[in-house]
């Protein structure tokens, strides 16, 4: 991967000349047929899937480049049915290119299973679909909001949870589009002007409490023109002006991010439109009420079109009974 004195990537020089690992013995779509399904894999399979999971992204960078035609989505936080519609909207997996820009797991019901699948996928299809990093990837989050419960629950004890933190510790902080829309989960960052810093971050690591990796977790798009403390406790509130800055000098048409409940599925944040929010959880907490959305970018050069989405109805799907937490994060 090159980068120029932009921060621009050089999509066309980025080469792997590692080959791809072997499964492991994976019968991958056996797997997939499973997965689909919401059937649960042995720990033996979980663990196998995992350790090939990171095999792979270690040969993504932490700004993974991608060329479009390709369709973004939002944080999913579990909600395993409705994921199943977002690919029945958007098209499967490998005929549709993804990026997913993080938070798969925690609240929802079916944070393991969701998660298990988008692996799967990633396996199978590696240049097909391309997992960004989220706050709740972390392993304080997923103690607090759940998913350490559900793979206790499934499997008994830990180590599919460890398991799961070592792929999160090796998913890219962010993925850049033609070299034209810039994918984070969250936001911008005081101490970052070009992509270039991004990629010295160090990501193969828990997401710190404060700093620059943390900002691009946590940081959310405000009504203001400079910085502004965030409420959320880590990251900040950045505003137009910086935004429009940091396109500027890194050749950005658009920074696209997750994060935030958005009740339309999407929303632009700054008059030139220079930052998307799109959500991809829809009825989030099964009790917000909320549409959800999709990104789907066929050329750079023009203007993202958005799918939205409802819920899948009850009778489609499974709830088990579990405590409702706070969804504020």
């Amino acid at each position: 991967m090159k980068f120029g004195q932009t921060g621009r990537v050089e999509t066309t020089l980025f080469t792997s000349h590692k080959m791809e690992p072997e499964p492991l013995g994976l019968d991958l779509d056996l797997l997939l047929e499973k997965l689909r399904k919401k059937q649960p894999l042995s720990q033996e399979d979980f663990i196998a899937l995992s350790d090939y999971v990171v095999e792979i992204l270690l040969e993504e960078g932490t700004v993974q480049p991608v060329s479009a035609p390709v369709t973004v989505c939002g944080d999913i936080h579990g909600q395993f049915y409705d994921m199943l519609q977002l690919f029945k909207i958007g098209g499967e997996v490998p005929n549709t290119k993804y990026v997913f820009m993080g938070d798969y797991v925690d609240r929802g019901y079916h944070s393991l299973e969701t998660f298990s699948l988008l692996m799967c996928l990633k396996a199978r299809y590696p240049s097909r679909i391309t997992l960004l990093r989220g706050n709740h990837e972390t392993r304080q989050i997923t103690q607090a909001y759940g998913f350490y419960d559900d793979c206790m629950k499934r499997y008994g004890n830990a180590l599919p949870w460890r398991k799961c933190m070592e792929v999160f510790d090796y998913l890219p902080i962010a993925a850049l589009i033609d070299n034209k829309v810039l994918c984070v989960h969250g936001g911008l960052s005081p101490e970052l002007k070009t992509l270039d810093q991004i990629c010295t971050i160090q990501r193969r690591q828990e997401v710190p409490h404060e700093g620059a990796f943390c900002d691009l977790m946590w940081s959310d798009p405000e009504a203001l023109d400079g910085w502004a403390i965030s409420p959320r406790g880590a990251g900040y509130l950045f505003g137009h002006k910086v935004a429009k800055q940091f396109n500027q000098i890194n050749g950005l048409d658009l920074i696209c991010r997750a994060h935030q409940l958005v009740n339309e599925g999407y929303k632009h944040s700054f008059p030139d439109q220079c930052v998307v929010t799109v959500w991809s959880a829809p009825n989030y907490c099964y009790r917000c009420g909320n549409i959800a959305a999709i990104m789907q970018l066929d050329d750079v050069a023009k203007a993202p079109k958005f799918i939205t989405f409802c819920e899948v109805p009850e009778s489609q799907r499974d709830a088990p009974p579990r405590q409702v937490v706070p969804y504020f994060l």
